[in-house]
C-alpha cells in the first residue's frame, strides 16, 4: 500500500484473485476459494504490518489497525469476498490519492518541466553578424557568457538584453498575461519565454542564482513536504480507532453474532484519513503557485491560516524599492539637463538604491550617458567619475561638501532623498528622488486587519520621518524605525498574538524572516538571501499576494479538516447502520469505497475558492524615498 512500485501491481493482483475466488465459488469449489482468499488477505496483512511497525519505530502512528483489524475479522467470519474488496479498497484508494495528487500540484510540476537545460553559447561574442554556438548544460554558463536565445526558448539564466529590442512572455515568473518589451540593457530573466526574434544577451549570473533556478528550489522543496493537518489526521486515528472498535463490540455483544463485528468495522477503514488532507494540501500549494507564491510545504499553509499578527519591512516591500527623480535642483551656473546628464553618467559605475533612479530619469529625458576616463566608488558616500575631461562626484552632503564648498542642503519632504553633485570641484547641485509606496500596500493592510490579523506593525532600518511618512499612507500606525536586523528579529520575537507573518525583502530581513513563524520574501527582483530564509516567496512584483497567501491558506485548512470529518461522520453513521444487521460486509466494504471517493473529491475543492478580495485603492499619496543617502 505505501510503495508505488508495488501499489499498482497490488491493484491487478487482487483483482485477478477476486475474480478466481467468485469464478471457484459459482463453480461449487468455494472451500478452495475461501482458501485463495485468505492465503492472500494474510500476505497483505503481513505486508501491511511491516509497514505499521517501520511507522511506529519513527514514531509515527497511523490508522492502519483498523484495516488490518477489519481485515481479520471478515476473514475470521468467513466473509472472504469482503476481505478481498477491503484489499482492493485500500490499494486502490492509494492509486487514487496519487491521481489527485497529481492533478492538485498540475501547477508546481509546470514549472519544473520547463525548466531549461541547454543554453546556446556564443563562440565568438564580439562578431555580431556571427553566430557560432556551442550547446551548453545550463549549470556550466558563467557570468560575462554571451548566449544566443532563439525564438518562443526558454530564457536559460538571469541576463542583460545585448539586442536592440526584444518581447519576452514572463507570466511564469510574474503572472502578467501580457508580453513584455526590453530594451537594450534592460534585465532579462530566466523562465521568460523569448517573443519570435532571436536574441543575444550576457548572463549576469549562474544557473543556480537565477531567478527561475531558485523557483524550481523552492517547488521541489514543496512538493516533498508533509503538512501538519496530515499528522493532525493522524492524531484522529486513536479516537476513531477506539470509537470503531467499541461499535463493532457492541454490534457483537447485542446480537450474539461474530458476524457483525466484520460488519460494523469494514465501514471503518481510514481512506478518507489517511487520503483526504494530503489532497487537500497539495492543491492549496498548486493555488497558491498559481496566484504568484511558492511555499515551502503544506505547514506553511496552516501557519498562514492563523495567522494574527503581521510585520512590514519598508524599502521594496510597502514601497516598490525603486526610488524616482523627483525634482533636479541645479546650482548658480548649471542647467538642470546638463546636472542630470553628467550625474547619471557618474551613477553608471554606482550599486548605490538611487543610482538606478538617477540613470532612469536621465534616459527618460533622451539624455545620452557618457563613458567615464576612470571611475571609484567610495561605499555609503558617493562616486566619483572622470567624464569628458570634467570630474563629477555624486554622494551625501557631508562627502560633497569637503570636495566643493559652497553646498547648500536641499530641503526635502519626509520621504524624500537628496543626492548631491559636484562638478570640478564646485557644487552643481541636488537631485531629489523618493521611492513611492506600491499602490496596493494599503489595501492589503486593510484586507489583513478586516480578515482577523489584528496586529500589524512596520520593521525598518530607515529614518523614523520617512518610515512615519509610508506608514500613513498605507494605514500601519504601529512603527518602528531604524532598527538594526538583531532589534528587527527581538521586536519581532516579542510581538503578540501569533502566529506571526513578517514580510521583507533584502539581505538585511533574512534574519528576521526565518525567525518569525511565517516568513515571506519579496522575490520577483532576485532576493536570493531573503528568499532561503522565508517559508514562502512571491515572485511577481506585487504585494498583493501576502493576502492571497492568506486566504488560500485559510480556505486549505478548512477544505482539508471539513473532508476529514465528512469521512469520519459518514463512517461513523454507517458504522451505527451497520450495528442492526441491514448492511452485509460486502455491501459495506462497497459503499465505504464511495466514502473515500467523497473525501477526495471534496478535498480538491481546496484547488478552487475566494480569492483576497481587496478594498478599491486609497487616493495617491505623496511618493517615500528607499533610502537618505
Amino acid at each position: 500500500m505505501r510503495g508505488v512500485g508495488w501499489r499498482y501491481p497490488a491493484i491487478l493482483i487482487t483483482v485477478v484473485v477476486l475474480v478466481a475466488v467468485l469464478v471457484l465459488h459459482a463453480a461449487g469449489a468455494a472451500g478452495v476459494g475461501r482458501w485463495v482468499a485468505t492465503a492472500y488477505v494474510a500476505v497483505f496483512v503481513v505486508w501491511t504490518l511491516a509497514g505499521m511497525v517501520r511507522d511506529v519505530l519513527r514514531g509515527h502512528v497511523g490508522l492502519d489497525v483498523l484495516a488490518v483489524v477489519a481485515m481479520v475479522a471478515t476473514l475470521a467470519v468467513g466473509e472472504y469476498i469482503a476481505s478481498l474488496i477491503i484489499v482492493l479498497m485500500l490499494s486502490g484508494g492509494e492509486a487514487l490519492e496519487d491521481f489527485a495528487g497529481r492533478r492538485a500540484q498540475r501547477d508546481l510540476t509546470a514549472l519544473l518541466d520547463r525548466s531549461p537545460r541547454v543554453a546556446h553559447v556564443v563562440v565568438h561574442p564580439h562578431a555580431p553578424d556571427v553566430d557560432e554556438l556551442q550547446d551548453v548544460a545550463v549549470d556550466d554558463v558563467v557570468p560575462g557568457d554571451v548566449l544566443l536565445v532563439r525564438p518562443a526558448e526558454v530564457v536559460p539564466v538571469d541576463g542583460v538584453l545585448l539586442s536592440d529590442v526584444a518581447s519576452f512572455d514572463e507570466s511564469s515568473l510574474t503572472g502578467e498575461s501580457m508580453p513584455v518589451t526590453r530594451t537594450a540593457g534592460g534585465e532579462v530573466l530566466s523562465g521568460a519565454v523569448n517573443g519570435t526574434r532571436a536574441v543575444r544577451m550576457r548572463a549576469i549570473r549562474r544557473s543556480a542564482d537565477s531567478q527561475y533556478q531558485q523557483i524550481v528550489a523552492l517547488v521541489r522543496e514543496a512538493q516533498g513536504s508533509r503538512a501538519p493537518v496530515v499528522r493532525l489526521a493522524d492524531r484522529f486515528a486513536v479516537p476513531f480507532t477506539a470509537v470503531s472498535l467499541v461499535l463493532a463490540g457492541t454490534a457483537w455483544a447485542l446480537s450474539g453474532d461474530p458476524t457483525r463485528f466484520a460488519e460494523v468495522l469494514v465501514l471503518a477503514t481510514p481512506c478518507p484519513l489517511l487520503i483526504a488532507a494530503p489532497v487537500a494540501f497539495l492543491g492549496g500549494l498548486s493555488r497558491a503557485a498559481k496566484a504568484g507564491v511558492i511555499m515551502k510545504g503544506g505547514v506553511v499553509l496552516e501557519s498562514l491560516a492563523r495567522v494574527r499578527s503581521a510585520c512590514f519591512d519598508k524599502t521594496g516591500t510597502l514601497t516598490q524599492g525603486r526610488p524616482d527623480l523627483v525634482e533636479v535642483r541645479p546650482a548658480a551656473g548649471f542647467d538642470a539637463d546638463e546636472l542630470l546628464r553628467l550625474a547619471a553618467s557618474a551613477e553608471q559605475y554606482s550599486a548605490h538604491v538611487l543610482a538606478d533612479g538617477i540613470r532612469r530619469a536621465a534616459r527618460a529625458r533622451g539624455l545620452e550617458l557618457l563613458p567615464a576616463e576612470e571611475a571609484s566608488e567610495v561605499a555609503t558616500n558617493g562616486v566619483t567619475a572622470r567624464i569628458a575631461g570634467r570630474t563629477v562626484v555624486v554622494g551625501k552632503p557631508a562627502y560633497i561638501a569637503a570636495l566643493a564648498p559652497g553646498l547648500s542642503p536641499a530641503a526635502v519632504e519626509p520621504g524624500q532623498a537628496a543626492a548631491y553633485v559636484a562638478v570640478d570641484g564646485r557644487f552643481a547641485g541636488a537631485l531629489i528622488l523618493a521611492d513611492a509606496a506600491r499602490p496596493e500596500a494599503a489595501r492589503v493592510i486593510g484586507w489583513l486587519r478586516e480578515h482577523g490579523v489584528a496586529r500589524i506593525v512596520m520593521l525598518t532600518g530607515d529614518a523614523r520621518p520617512t518610515a512615519e511618512a509610508i506608514a500613513a499612507q498605507v494605514g500601519i500606525a504601529d512603527v518602528h524605525a531604524e532598527l538594526l536586523p538583531p532589534e528587527k528579529v527581538h521586536l519581532a520575537a516579542q510581538l503578540r498574538p501569533r502566529p506571526t507573518l513578517m514580510v521583507g525583502d533584502g539581505v538585511n530581513d533574512a534574519p528576521v524572516l526565518a525567525a518569525s513563524d511565517i516568513g515571506i520574501a519579496m522575490g520577483a527582483q532576485g532576493a536570493t538571501a531573503a528568499g532561503d530564509a522565508a517559508d514562502a516567496v512571491i515572485v511577481v512584483d506585487s504585494l498583493a499576494p501576502v493576502a492571497d497567501a492568506v486566504a488560500i491558506g485559510r480556505h486549505t485548512l478548512t477544505v482539508a479538516l471539513t473532508a476529514i470529518w465528512i469521512g469520519i461522520g459518514l463512517s461513523v453513521g454507517l458504522m451505527v447502520v451497520a450495528m442492526t444487521g441491514v448492511i452485509p460486509a460486502v455491501a459495506g466494504a462497497l459503499v465505504q469505497e464511495l466514502v473515500d471517493l467523497t473525501t477526495i473529491l471534496y478535498a480538491l475543492r481546496a484547488l478552487s475558492g475566494p480569492a483576497a478580495r481587496l478594498m478599491p485603492d486609497r487616493p495617491a499619496a505623496e511618493p517615500v524615498p528607499a533610502a537618505v543617502r
